[in-house]
C-alpha cells in the first residue's frame, strides 16, 4: 500500500492556465466602422494597452491577412486575426481612478466633455488609462462609451464621446466627410499677417526609432486642409483661430510649425526657448484649445453649437501679454 494516495499527488500538483493562443473573429455589423484598437480593448480585457498597441504596430494583429494600424476601421465580415496576449498577474493592473470632467453637453446619444490639458484620451503607449477609461469608471452604469475621436494629450477643450453604436458610427460618418466644423485656438510665436489664411499640406505619419509618432509634412502624406484665422497680436505671439477641414493627426501642430509659426509650449514641433521662457513665467503646457464645434446631432440631426471656454492657465498667460504690449 503506497504511502500517500494517488489523488492527493494528482491534487498536489498545480494545474497552470493553458497558454493564450491565436484567435480569429469576424466582425460583426454592430462593430462595423469601429477603430480597431478601441474592438481590441474592449476583446481582451485585462490584457494591458501597451501589449495591444505593440501588437499592432508589430504586424501582430492582421485584418483579412494584412497588416493595420490603430485607426484602422473595421467592416462587417472582416476576419481580425487576434494574436497571443498576456494577462496581467494579479496586483500587476494598476485600478482605474474614476474621474468627473466638465460636462458641455449630454443626452441619451451624446456626452461632450471639456477635456483638461495633460490627460490622455485612452490608456497606451506607457499611459494605464485615459479619459474614457476614467470616464467608465465613474459611470458604472453605462453600458455604451466610446470615444468619438481624439484629442492630444497636450490639447485641452470638447471632447465627443458616444453613448450608443448608433450616435459611434454617425460621428465617424461625419467627421470623416468633413460634415462639421471643429474650431481651435492656438497661440503662436510670431507675428501672424494674414486675417484669414488656407493652409493645403500634405501629412506624413512616421515613428522615430524609440517608437514615438510623429507627422511632417511630405508629398506621400495625406491631404489636410486647415483654415487659420488671426484673433490678436499680442507682441512676438500672435492668437489665432484654426479650423479643421480634415482630421490628420498632429495637423495643427504640423501645418502652424510648417508655416513658421509653431505652436506655443508644443514639445514636439515648437520651440525649446520658447517652451523655456514660458514655464518660468508658470505656462508649462501647450496653447492649443478645442474652443468650438458645430455640427449636427448625430442620431436627430438637430444643429449644435458648443463652446469650451479658454482654461484659466490660458487667460492669464494672455492677460500677461497684453499687459506688455
Amino acid at each position: 500500500m503506497p504511502l500517500f494516495p494517488m489523488r492527493k499527488i494528482v491534487d498536489a500538483i498545480p494545474v497552470k492556465n493553458p497558454a493564450p493562443s491565436v484567435r480569429f473573429v469576424t466582425v460583426g455589423p454592430e462593430h462595423a466602422g469601429q477603430r480597431v484598437d478601441n474592438f481590441l480593448l474592449r476583446a481582451c480585457k485585462g490584457v494591458p494597452k501597451s501589449h495591444i498597441y505593440k501588437a499592432i504596430r508589430s504586424g501582430e494583429v492582421r485584418i483579412n491577412k494584412g497588416r493595420c494600424a490603430a485607426d484602422t476601421r473595421l467592416n462587417d465580415g472582416d476576419l481580425l486575426r487576434i494574436p497571443p496576449l498576456r494577462l496581467p498577474a494579479p496586483g500587476e493592473r494598476p485600478a482605474v481612478p474614476p474621474a468627473v470632467f466638465p460636462v458641455i453637453h449630454e443626452d441619451r446619444d451624446l456626452l461632450v466633455i471639456d477635456k483638461p490639458a495633460g490627460v490622455a484620451v485612452h490608456g497606451g503607449s506607457g499611459v494605464s488609462f485615459g479619459v474614457i477609461e476614467q470616464l467608465r469608471a465613474a459611470r458604472p452604469g453605462e453600458r455604451f462609451l466610446e470615444l468619438a475621436h481624439r484629442l492630444d494629450r497636450e490639447t485641452s477643450g470638447l471632447l465627443m464621446v458616444a453613448r450608443s453604436r448608433r450616435a459611434l458610427l454617425a460621428l465617424h460618418d461625419m467627421l470623416r466627410e468633413a460634415a462639421g466644423h471643429k474650431h481651435y485656438l492656438a497661440l503662436v510665436v510670431g507675428d501672424w499677417v494674414n486675417e484669414r489664411q488656407h493652409i493645403r499640406l500634405p501629412l506624413l505619419r512616421t515613428l522615430t526609432a524609440s517608437g514615438e509618432r510623429r507627422v511632417r509634412v511630405d508629398p506621400q502624406g495625406r491631404p489636410a486642409h486647415t483654415i487659420v484665422t488671426l484673433q490678436r497680436r499680442y507682441g512676438r505671439y500672435s492668437l489665432v483661430g484654426a479650423e479643421l477641414r480634415s482630421g490628420r493627426t498632429h495637423q495643427i501642430r504640423v501645418h502652424l510649425a510648417a508655416s513658421g509659426h509653431p505652436i506655443a509650449g508644443d514639445e514636439k514641433y515648437g520651440l525649446d526657448e520658447v517652451r523655456a521662457a514660458l514655464a518660468a513665467a508658470g505656462f508649462r503646457r501647450m496653447f492649443l484649445h478645442a474652443h468650438r464645434l458645430e455640427l449636427p446631432h448625430p442620431v436627430s440631426g438637430e444643429p449644435l453649437r458648443l463652446e469650451a471656454p479658454l482654461p484659466p492657465a490660458c487667460l492669464a498667460l494672455l492677460r500677461t501679454l497684453g499687459d506688455r504690449t
